[in-house]
């Protein structure tokens, strides 16, 4: 009978230390030290979102904005998606925000929201060159601010300049 009760706790131990690690167990801290996803991760991370830009994490992976750069039109658009990033969300603002330091200097944009339905719009965009100019800005360090549901996030901008064309 011991034996069995303690093969029971074992049993449980195991279970706990699984169900309490979660997928994230096995993850190796990146650069900044926090824990990052193993290579072993079984979900499905798309490398870009549905109009071809690039993902920032809202949250722990609650939800993703998608920056999308477009120099022929001068624009900067981010869409806001699901946890899978691939569906919309649709969220009740007028614009929403990037804060972007570079130089010692700060500047803050908004974006308007494009094609409100009821009040609830999952498409930003601007036109303001000032901020097109500040993303591409080498060593420049941007934050999306948002609200969802009541609840503010903010996500690390990773601009990666080979994503659109320069006329430099």
């Amino acid at each position: 009978m011991r034996k069995l009760t303690l093969l029971s706790h074992v049993l449980l131990s195991a279970v706990l230390t699984v169900g309490l690690t979660g997928c994230d167990g096995g993850a190796k801290p990146n650069a900044s030290g926090e824990a990052g996803h193993s290579e072993e991760h079984d979900h499905d991370h798309p490398s870009e979102g549905p109009h071809h830009g690039a993902l920032i994490e809202l949250g722990e992976e609650e939800y993703h904005a998608e920056l999308v750069h477009d120099d022929k039109a001068g624009s900067v658009t981010i869409y806001l998606l699901d946890s899978a990033a691939k569906q919309p969300v649709a969220i009740e603002a007028a614009d929403l925000t990037i804060n972007i330091k570079h130089d010692g200097n700060g500047s803050q944009f908004k974006l308007p929201a494009v094609g409100a339905a009821e009040g609830k719009a999952s498409e930003f965009t601007s036109s303001d060159p000032a901020l097109a100019e500040a993303l591409d800005h080498e060593g420049a360090e941007a934050t999306i601010v948002v609200s969802i549901e009541g609840k503010q996030f903010r996500g690390s901008v990773e601009h990666d300049h080979d994503d659109h064309d320069h006329d430099h």
